[in-house]
């Protein structure tokens, strides 16, 4: 019997779901958030052990939780191309990353007050590294939302915008672990280093150049490295900080 070409079954294609470079960054940069935050925070914070704090810390931990989780629904959604949803859920996110500037800058400030008459050995480094977050992330969102019709530029935009919010998530990655007081600037910088370095090497694979707004994200990560010391150990830096911290009264 003879089986004719139009009876003949043919395989369905399995489509499968491969994880695009943009998502995978995404979640990586996720895990240093919540994981760094998780040991110092949500972790004692579900079993009650989490020592009282002002409203405004569980405020600043649920806008910075939100916007994560919102950027791993965006990538998402992106790899799977849903694109009516993703930019259905824009104006939301533009409004989060507006929040997560004034918490940031609010936290930093609050943060500087608690320990302004006594400084310890990582307060010129939170500070620093607070004030640089606020300022990186809301120059480099700007510059990620004025690209938004340009696909690629924006998603590696938002990535470099993410940079300079992760390095409270990363250096409680390594202090929590080994027990240790002190910020390790290096290890944490090498870390953001790398995931910068990937962004660009993307980009170089994709499309055999670099363009200028990745340039200035990775260059904003540079800039920070270069006045990290010269700043957290200067007197004027110190009493820049003192006088600011000085106009700021939360009760």
């Amino acid at each position: 019997m003879t089986t004719s070409p139009a009876s003949t079954t043919q395989p369905t294609a399995i489509r499968r779901f491969r994880p695009s470079f943009f998502l995978c960054m995404t979640l990586l940069m996720a895990i240093f958030v919540f994981g760094g935050f998780g040991m110092t925070y949500w972790f004692p914070l579900v079993k009650g052990s989490f020592p009282p704090a002002p409203p405004v810390v569980h405020l600043h931990g649920l806008v910075f939780s939100a916007w994560m989780i919102l950027l791993v629904v965006q990538a998402l959604l992106v790899n799977v191309r849903n694109i009516p949803l993703h930019r259905s859920l824009g104006t939301f996110g533009i409004a989060l990353a507006t929040a997560v500037v004034f918490m940031g800058a609010l936290i930093t400030l609050l943060s500087g007050v608690a320990s302004r008459d006594n400084p310890g050995a990582n307060y010129y480094h939170g500070l620093y590294l607070g004030i640089m977050a606020v300022l990186g992330f809301g120059i480099l969102f700007t510059l990620a939302m004025r690209t938004v019709r340009t696909p690629a530029i924006h998603k590696r935009m938002i990535l470099f915008a993410l940079l300079p919010l992760l390095p409270p998530g990363v250096h409680r990655v390594f202090m929590v672990p080994f027990g240790l007081s002190i910020f390790p600037v290096l290890p944490m910088y090498l870390t953001l280093d790398a995931m910068a370095l990937a962004i660009l090497v993307h980009e170089w694979h994709q499309s055999g150049r670099i363009n200028p707004y990745s340039i200035i994200g990775a260059g904003w990560l540079l800039l920070q490295q270069v006045l990290h010391y010269p700043l957290t150990h200067s007197a004027g830096f110190a009493d820049f900080l003192y006088a600011l911290t000085g106009m700021v009264h939360y009760r």
